[in-house]
């Protein structure tokens, strides 16, 4: 790959943009009336030139590990960007994975006859030209590229400056496996420019792209919420919660609650706050938190907690004190072995807690009364809640999706992980034989 040209100016990025939107528009059209068949063939030859290609995939990645490393950037930072031959694999599965799904566009559903005598119903239809600005982990760009053209979508991608050669050589890819299934290599196309002004030219062009797809840290996503001319599916924090009913079955509780925090630390599904029953707190807050403490987990608690505790003989390993949690926590996002704890004197409590605090992200109870169970999941107003399972779930694959884009806290559209149908809309069709309107 050439190297990326010299910094721009911002007039010759809104240029360049507005450029590639048109063409983006343009092969749009191109997508939506794409074959079922034509559209598995590109991943298919896609995920075989992932395969092969995969030494100079590797080359072109070891420029933006230096470039990276010359930067000071840290250890963690450079691991992100590195397309180990695992995950060159795992692109290439998820490539054939995608292509395996069933195809939404055109689906019609809820078609039902009128007393005109006219059947109604809806169509699923692509979006159009979806726009994704995401940070660091090049197979980002395989797997944005792979879902918006399933789903008959046009897309321009926005990766980090930080991966720009192995972004540019994906794209390449990309278009490639389009050319040689007749369709428009225009229709992925990955923004060739570090400059930080398309950002800024992206979210605000309404005209080329119909939604944006932010992946990334808070603040980037917060900038182009606020910044957007164009909507927005995006999720800011993911402040989970678990409450522990009353009722609940205590055995269950701890094995959850232990799974929602502890499988995995820095998903947006990790529990990050623990809501207890004042009730079954006794007999539930030492065990679980005998094993948070065994695990590293750092607890901050409400003074009742604090009091519970001590006043059971617990202790964490090393001695690790309990810390006071501040207002603050409750509406922090850790991403980190660090859980914040809260007894409360019944379910309104708990979910008074959630609405004041969350991040409409997800949610549980575990509780065995169904009536408590079903009023949870009525009145909780998040994106995903749940009964008697870790927050853990909330996953486009743990969801049957396949794959997600991301997660969207929107209330309209899409909401909770986004798949294929999350990148489609509907739009009315009406069947008739020549009825006519009295």
């Amino acid at each position: 790959m050439n190297a990326p040209s010299s910094t721009p100016s911002s007039a010759d990025t809104l240029s360049l943009l507005h450029e590639m939107g048109m063409r983006a528009r343009r092969a749009a059209q191109v997508m939506a009336r794409a074959s079922a068949a034509q559209k598995n063939a590109v991943l298919t030859r896609l995920a075989e030139a992932v395969a092969s290609q995969s030494p100079a995939i590797a080359l072109e990645n070891k420029k933006d590990l230096e470039a990276a490393e010359k930067a000071g950037h840290d250890a963690a930072f450079v691991d992100r960007l590195r397309l180990t031959d695992k995950v060159m694999a795992g692109m290439a599965d998820g490539l054939r994975q995608v292509a395996q799904l069933n195809d939404p566009v055109g689906e019609i559903s809820m078609l039902r006859r009128q007393p005109s005598g006219i059947q109604v119903g809806h169509m699923r239809v692509p979006l159009g030209v979806i726009g994704i600005i995401y940070e660091s982990r090049p197979n980002v760009t395989i797997d944005a590229a792979a879902l918006c053209l399933k789903s008959g979508n046009a897309c321009l991608l926005r990766g980090g400056s930080e991966a720009i050669y192995s972004n540019q050589f994906l794209a390449l890819l990309i278009g490639d496996a389009l050319e040689d299934c007749g369709l428009s290599r225009d229709a992925v196309q990955v923004v060739p420019t570090t400059d930080r002004a398309a950002v800024g030219a992206m979210i605000q062009m309404p005209q080329y792209i119909d939604v944006i797809v932010p992946r990334g840290g808070k603040s980037l996503t917060s900038r182009i919420a606020n910044e957007a001319t164009v909507p927005v599916i995006k999720h800011l924090d993911g402040i989970c919660h678990s409450y522990v009913d009353d009722e609940a079955d205590l055995e269950m509780a701890v094995r959850v609650c232990d799974n929602a925090k502890t499988q995995r630390y820095s998903p947006c599904n990790t529990m990050e706050t623990l809501l207890v029953h004042q009730a079954i707190a006794p007999a539930f807050l030492p065990r679980i938190c005998s094993i948070y403490a065994q695990k590293g987990v750092e607890l901050r608690v409400c003074p009742a907690t604090r009091k519970l505790l001590e006043g059971s003989g617990f202790q964490a390993p090393g001695h690790q004190p309990l810390v006071d949690a501040t207002d603050e926590d409750w509406s922090t996002e850790y991403l980190a072995p660090i859980l914040s704890i809260r007894i409360v004197k019944d379910m309104d409590m708990a979910m008074a807690h959630i609405a004041q605090y969350g991040s409409a992200h997800t949610e549980a109870i575990l509780t065995m009364n169904h009536g408590k169970a079903m009023r949870f999941l009525r009145e909780v107003d998040s994106s995903s809640v749940m009964v008697n399972a870790s927050t853990r779930f909330a996953d486009g694959f743990e969801y049957g999706l396949g794959a997600e884009i991301g997660i969207s806290t929107n209330k309209l559209h899409a909401r909770g992980p986004v798949g294929l149908e999350g990148l489609t809309s509907q739009k009315w069709v009406v069947l008739g034989e020549g009825q006519i309107r009295g």
